[in-house]
């Protein structure tokens, strides 16, 4: 189950009042795997509440193309709602997590490490807040495109 962005303020405020740290991440999350598991738990050992979004479904297809998301965004939401380092989901339909990053301000925003070779488009709103960003590589060989590639070559 996702909430929404006023409830995650409120729970962020309230971690915050707690002296906790809070991380954000964000992504498509389609056809999830244990490169996403791997992922969030490594976030997640940032700090001590782990807050996931989720591309909704048009910002999916814009991004993904035609055929995508394979799974509909609640259903993600759903999902990576149920995984222990996860604390909570809030689906988003803009192109980038500016919107979120502005609400909920987190202590940490985590990225995958393939931004260390390109401009992630996010880093200054973090760095404006006093935000820290953190890249973390991917497990490799696991993404969902290529799931997806040895799904299309079964026989």
């Amino acid at each position: 189950m996702h909430i929404d962005i006023q409830t995650a303020r409120q729970q962020r405020d309230d971690l915050r009042a707690a002296g906790k740290t809070v991380v954000l991440t964000n992504g498509h999350f389609d056809l999830l795997h244990v490169g996403h598991l791997d992922y969030l738990e490594k976030a997640r050992a940032l700090g001590d509440a782990l807050f996931v979004g989720v591309n909704g479904d048009a910002s999916t297809r814009r991004f993904k193309g035609p055929g995508r998301p394979l799974v509909p965004a609640a259903e993600r939401a759903r999902l990576l709602a149920a995984l222990k380092p996860v604390t909570a989901v809030v689906i988003f339909e803009e192109d980038t997590a500016h919107m979120l990053l502005a609400s909920l301000q987190p202590d940490i925003y985590v990225k995958g490490g393939d931004y260390h070779d390109k401009v992630l488009p996010e880093r200054e709103a973090v760095e404006r807040y006093g935000g820290q960003v953190i890249l973390i590589d991917y497990l490799p060989g696991h993404s969902t495109s290529r799931l997806i590639e040895r799904i299309k070559a079964l026989p």
